[in-house]
C-alpha cells in the first residue's frame, strides 16, 4: 500500500522525543485525543495509562530524525509502536484497523493540540492502583509531595446486645 503524501499547513503543532533526536508535527487541530488503559499500552509506556492524540496520517510529518526511529510490530494485535532508538521514548502507535491514523503520546507535544482527551479506551482494564481523582493533601515535611489519606473506618456496633 502506498503511503499517502503528507500535506503541510500553516497551523501545525510540534513535538519531539526526550533526547530531541526525533521531531515531528501534526496539523492543528488534532483529530481526537483519549486515555488508553489497555494492557499493551501500560507495558509500552510503563505507566497506568497513556494519553494519545490522533492525527490523520496525511497531516503528520517527521521533520527530523527519521533514521532514529525504530518499530515494534505486534502481529497478534496488528499494531505497530515506534520508539526513539537513542532515548527509548514511545513515539507513534499505529493500528491496522485504522490505517489512515497515527497516534502520538500527548506528552510529546510542546503546545496545545486542539483536542482534549475526552475518551477512555480499555477502561475495563483499569488497574486498582491507578489514581482516579481521590482528594490529595500535602505530605508534611516533603515539599511537592501529596498523598491520599487513608479512609476513616466506621466504628462497628456490637450486634450481640438484645433489642
Amino acid at each position: 500500500m502506498k503511503k499517502p503524501e503528507a500535506i503541510a499547513t500553516d497551523a501545525s503543532v510540534k513535538g519531539h522525543c526526550r533526547c530531541g533526536a526525533v521531531h515531528f508535527e501534526i496539523d492543528f487541530p488534532a483529530r481526537w485525543a483519549w486515555h488508553d488503559h489497555s494492557h499493551a499500552t501500560r507495558q509500552a509506556h510503563s505507566a497506568a495509562y497513556a494519553t494519545y492524540v490522533g492525527s490523520w496520517r496525511k497531516r503528520f510529518r517527521v521533520t527530523k530524525g527519521q533514521a532514529e526511529i525504530t518499530r515494534f510490530e505486534d502481529k497478534a494485535l496488528r499494531t505497530a509502536r515506534s520508539f526513539c532508538a537513542r532515548c527509548g521514548t514511545p513515539l507513534f502507535y499505529e493500528r491496522a484497523q485504522s490505517p489512515h491514523m497515527v497516534n502520538i503520546p500527548r506528552a510529546l507535544f510542546v503546545s496545545r493540540t486542539g483536542r482534549q482527551p475526552l475518551y477512555h479506551i480499555g477502561i475495563d482494564e483499569l488497574q486498582e492502583w491507578t489514581y482516579t481523582g481521590e482528594p490529595l493533601v500535602p505530605l508534611k515535611g516533603f515539599p511537592g509531595v501529596v498523598w491520599e489519606r487513608p479512609r476513616k473506618r466506621k466504628k462497628q456496633i456490637a450486634n450481640d446486645e438484645p433489642f
